[in-house]
């Protein structure tokens, strides 16, 4: 890329995963700050993987060529807690042992803020998605849209760059999902990141509106369809 060229948003560069030598996923492509770029494919066609590679979680077993650049710094072989990419998953992944106040705060890190400072943005957090009053609770007593709720907020708090979502409201029934997914989509795009988000389901994929990349053997031209936000790679050189 050229010296004066603009880097924001995430940047996978030639990407490919490779499981045992074989050739699993490829992708080339850029996802501006405030976009959302979906990766459909079935079970056991690399989508999982591919958050592992840019969360820093790869397995031994795969291999993986290209760049990962995040807003012009390459963060190829940095490790995970260097990233500054927020995960959310199938399921919120809650800590039980701590209240649903507790799991927010753990998100602060205490050396640029005190205890009070981070139990007021934990509380301004709850608030924001509608769960004043819950700081107190069990995350076991929660239904899963609010479980989803505390488990975006924690991620949010934790103040990332880019957001990748693994299926996170695969759980969920058609009502809370629609509104859970509203609320993820809204709040990522107020935050002005780029979300990579992952999924099997068409209308995640449509809620999203944003590029869709298939995982499916289409041909390159013709397995992309959506927004110009997210855009190859190849274009920005």
């Amino acid at each position: 890329m050229r010296a004066n060229e603009d880097t924001s948003g995430l940047i996978l560069d030639s990407v490919c995963l490779r499981l045992e030598g074989v050739p699993l996923i490829s992708i080339d492509c850029r996802i501006r700050p405030g976009s959302i770029l979906t990766i459909m494919g079935e079970s056991g066609s690399g989508k999982s993987s591919l958050l592992d590679f840019i969360a820093g979680f790869l397995k031994p077993a795969f291999q993986a060529d290209g760049r990962l650049l995040l807003n012009g710094e390459d963060l190829t072989n940095r490790p995970a807690q260097e990233r500054h990419i927020g995960l959310m998953f199938q399921s919120p992944l809650l800590f039980p042992h701590m209240s649903v106040l507790q799991n927010l705060m753990f998100a602060l890190p205490q050396s640029t803020a005190s205890r009070s400072q981070r139990k007021e943005a934990a509380l301004k957090a709850l608030e924001d998605v509608g769960l004043a009053g819950f700081a107190g609770r069990d995350p076991a007593t929660l239904s899963g849209g609010q479980q989803t709720r505390v488990a975006l907020m924690r991620t949010l708090l934790a103040d990332p760059k880019a957001l990748l979502l693994d299926e996170p409201f695969s759980s969920l029934d058609q009502t809370r999902r629609a509104d859970v997914r509203e609320l993820v989509f809204r709040l990522a795009r107020e935050k002005n990141l780029p979300v990579l988000l992952v999924t099997h389901d068409q209308e995640d994929a449509v809620a999203a509106g944003g590029m869709i990349h298939y995982l499916d053997g289409r041909d390159p031209e013709t397995g992309c369809s959506g927004a110009p936000n997210v855009t190859p790679v190849t274009a920005q050189r």
